[in-house]
């Protein structure tokens, strides 16, 4: 089932690799003993710490996380759980707080909420979480199937709550977004955001934009941003060479060679909208959100020439499709969740979840330029992403917004 991960070479004859199913339990004494799963790790009384002591530089024992609430790379805990086969596929995404990307990312591995003992390999906002208006996910949660697709879950964009964790007193951020420079928390924020867009655009094959409703731009505003920032950035197959073209020529020469190579690697988007209304989901309002959509990344990177079974959204059983615009991005549209199935006038919420996986699971992807393992995709990632922190082009944008008068100093 799943895609060639570095450009058609057949897998490695390498030893049965591991699964990872759920969250790992926390390490304690006994490194092979399982415990509770702890967001901070340590027994300390979060209430008596600072905002910059909770701020570890290293992910929480036992977490996978690649990327830690410092900002900082870490892969060697998620390495054991991949292997030298470039059978692969990388699906990445992103959202606002509480949109269903940990849902849907459960439904794409697979995961049965039925099954007696499981816990699901992400995990999803609870009452208590919402109650606190706290996020679930931390950075970048890594998951691998058994068919070898390397989940990706993030935590969510526009947070108050990562806005809030990052905020010291005097309103400056705690997180390090561009070389220790000291910014406000608020421009820190929405670079993070854009830094996260622009990793996962490079080093993914498949890259899920969820939003909530039908109203929601936010979304759209950033990937626009990261299709514009992402400039002269490689794809992990070929990191390794354009570090050392780096280092013999100017950063004018460089990007001048790799223009002339071919496209820049960008992963193919899928753009979802959750929670909609029964008005929301008619056949007149879909086709203005399909035009809307096209609309505004039509002179996108992420547009590409499409069939007509990437767009898709619950259909009514009166309705027929109409012609779709070839040129159209992938889209779907999800209905909220309902406690009476008979109230469906259109296919329910768990029906498009699936159709939603059987289509990222059958869809085409694109290939790195080079072959590549899985185990070498992850270390090149984490140098991609020295790459996207350092990023000249990013810096730039980060003085003109602090010129703009948008963010504080």
């Amino acid at each position: 089932m799943a895609s060639s991960g570095g450009g058609g070479a057949g897998g490695s004859s390498s030893p049965s690799p591991k699964i990872l199913l759920a969250k790992p339990g926390l390490v304690t004494g006994n490194p092979s003993a399982a415990g509770k799963f702890i967001r901070g790790g340590g027994g300390e009384d979060e209430s008596t710490l600072s905002a910059a002591s909770i701020r570890s530089r290293l992910p929480p024992v036992g977490s996978l996380n690649l990327l830690s609430d410092s900002w900082d790379f870490h892969f060697d805990r998620f390495l054991p759980f991949l292997t030298d086969n470039t059978e692969f596929t990388v699906i990445g995404v992103i959202g606002s707080p509480g949109v269903g990307k940990s849902t849907i990312m459960n439904e794409i591995y697979g995961f049965d909420p039925t099954s007696p003992g499981m816990l699901p390999p992400f995990a999803i906002q609870t009452e208590e979480t919402r109650a606190n208006a706290r996020h679930c996910t931390i950075g970048i949660e890594p998951r691998i199937s058994s068919e070898r697709f390397i989940l990706l879950d993030t935590q969510p964009v526009f947070s108050p709550s990562v806005l809030a964790e990052m905020t010291r007193p005097d309103g400056s951020s705690t997180v390090p977004v561009l070389g220790g420079e000291t910014l406000s928390s608020e421009l820190a924020h929405e670079l993070l955001n854009i830094q996260l867009g622009v990793l996962l655009s490079s080093v993914c094959h498949v890259l899920l934009v969820v939003s909530e409703g039908v109203h929601e731009a936010n979304l759209w505003r950033l990937m626009s941003t990261v299709d514009l920032l992402k400039h002269s950035l490689p794809d992990p197959s070929s990191v390794t060479s354009h570090l050392q073209s780096s280092s013999l020529g100017t950063d004018k020469d460089n990007k001048d060679k790799f223009q002339e190579g071919g496209e820049e690697y960008i992963a193919t988007p899928v753009f979802i909208h959750t929670k909609l209304r029964d008005e929301d989901l008619s056949p007149q309002s879909c086709e203005q959100m399909k035009k809307v959509l096209a609309q505004y990344f039509h002179s996108s990177s992420f547009t590409r020439p499409i069939t007509n079974e990437h767009v898709s959204f619950p259909k009514s059983h009166d309705a027929q499709d109409s012609g779709i615009d070839p040129k159209l991005l992938d889209l779907f549209l999800v209905p909220r969740k309902k406690d009476n199935p008979l109230e469906f006038r259109y296919e329910s919420c768990d029906s498009m979840l699936w159709r939603i996986r059987d289509h990222i699971l059958s869809m085409a992807r694109p290939s790195f330029s080079r072959t590549v393992s899985e185990r070498d995709w992850l270390k090149n990632t984490a140098k991609i992403w020295e790459l996207v922190k350092n990023s000249p082009t990013i810096a730039d944008y980060c003085r003109t917004l602090q010129s703009s008068g948008l963010f504080r100093r």
